[in-house]
């Protein structure tokens, strides 16, 4: 292969796996035309919420300990993964153990681990990080960047991971009685159910082979910048309106509401897609795409989380609990300042001691706490939304009684 060749298949490799290697003018307005005028309305709307509002965080990490940024298909070597994954279950507790919510609980990840990366003793060692505390282990795949993945390939290596996860490593969770482990899913190239023009991913039929083998919720979306496959429908958490059988199918949804079950699942989790007109001193635009992603130039900030906030990701009725579902890659060395560093632990400082005065209540939550607290709000539960962190999807295998009386949401999962 001549060094061409190579460079081409590493850069194709690289756009599959971010959506835009060499953005050009074309892609930025399509993309831009695909979700501002939403956007436009949104803002025009002004649903803000309360003056006193629970926060309710989760971090969706795309977590990678072989993560090599400059080439998708590379992988680091298995010391440096060892090393990178040891550094991060050691350094994490020690740096982020004194920063606490409204319930005592820490600031947690979800651990977004790709299936095509299984390996039994670093997955062994992130869950028993997992079951210190820190956080929780869920699916991420990265498939279909060479040729077109297969609906038939994808629920293998579904299916293999997810019990992988939950019978070797006591990983994901249970509904009621089910024996069918439950998980959440990020795909790796943000190309959910082929949605990125036939790359990244292949399968039309993601999000039905997603439903079949045990998915809840996808906590995917906003994509990155300029990105393909981003949907026109942002800030919202909902269920998918299209069936699920088709290409993209969350590209339509409808909204999740307090009093109404949602039908569909996997439900549609989004982080905040929002502009931001003032970035910082340390910008040269004057204006931003705020994705809810945690980088090295971008890290969080108060002023990221007035913008998170004006979002109003909710669950119609219920304007008070308000969703902010972030993400960032763990592993990248490129990031380390805005998820391990000193960035993230003055936001942190900031965020959780300057609470009260902002009139917040602090939740941190994995990705099961957060759709499980979705489903108490959409049953209509009230009061403190820590509380229903175990709502439906628990983890480890639970006994039924003969008392128990499931909810709505529970007997739609169920089915």
């Amino acid at each position: 292969m001549t060094n061409t060749t190579q460079r081409w298949g590493t850069k194709r490799r690289e756009r599959a796996r971010t959506g835009r290697s060499s953005v050009g003018t074309g892609q930025k307005l399509s993309y831009l035309g695909r979700w501002l005028p939403g956007y436009l309305w949104q803002r025009l709307a002004g649903h803000r919420p309360p003056s006193r509002t629970h926060l309710i965080f989760a971090l969706a990490d795309h977590f990678e300990p072989a993560i090599v940024p400059e080439d998708g298909s590379a992988r680091a070597p298995y010391t440096e993964q060892e090393r990178r994954l040891e550094q991060w279950c050691h350094e994490y507790p020690i740096r982020f153990g004194a920063y606490r919510d409204a319930e005592e609980r820490p600031f947690v990840h979800s651990y977004f681990y790709p299936a095509e990366q299984y390996d039994q003793p670093l997955i062994a060692r992130l869950a028993e990080h997992c079951r210190a505390g820190w956080g929780e282990i869920e699916i991420h795949l990265h498939h279909g960047v060479e040729i077109p993945d297969s609906a038939e390939n994808t629920r293998r290596q579904l299916i293999e991971f997810r019990d992988r996860l939950a019978r070797e490593h006591g990983c994901l969770s249970y509904l009621g009685g089910s024996t069918q482990p439950r998980y959440a899913f990020v795909h790796g190239n943000f190309a959910l159910a082929n949605s990125n023009r036939g790359r990244g991913c292949g399968v039309d039929t993601e999000m039905q082979v997603l439903a079949e083998t045990g998915c809840y919720a996808d906590l995917t979306l906003p994509t990155a910048a300029f990105h393909l496959a981003q949907t026109s429908k942002i800030n919202s958490i909902y269920e998918c309106a299209l069936p699920l059988t088709e290409r993209a199918p969350h590209r339509k949804g409808r909204n999740l509401a307090r009093g109404r079950a949602p039908k569909s699942f996997p439900l549609i989790v989004q982080g905040p897609l929002m502009l931001n007109l003032h970035p910082g001193s340390g910008s040269r635009r004057w204006v931003r795409i705020d994705n809810a992603a945690l980088t090295g130039p971008n890290p969080a900030s108060l002023h990221r989380l007035s913008l998170w906030k004006r979002a109003a990701i909710s669950v119609e009725g219920r304007p008070d609990w308000l969703f902010i579902k972030l993400h960032c890659h763990g592993m990248d060395f490129r990031h380390e300042e805005a998820t391990l560093g000193s960035a993230m632990q003055k936001f942190m400082r900031e965020l959780t001691g300057g609470a009260k005065e902002r009139n917040e209540v602090l939740h941190f939550v994995s990705a099961r706490e957060m759709v499980n607290i979705i489903l108490a709000a959409c049953d209509g539960k009230e009061g403190n939304p820590g509380e229903y962190r175990d709502y439906q999807l628990k983890r480890g295998r639970p006994v039924l009684s003969d008392s128990q009386d499931p909810e709505r949401s529970a007997e739609v999962l169920r089915g």
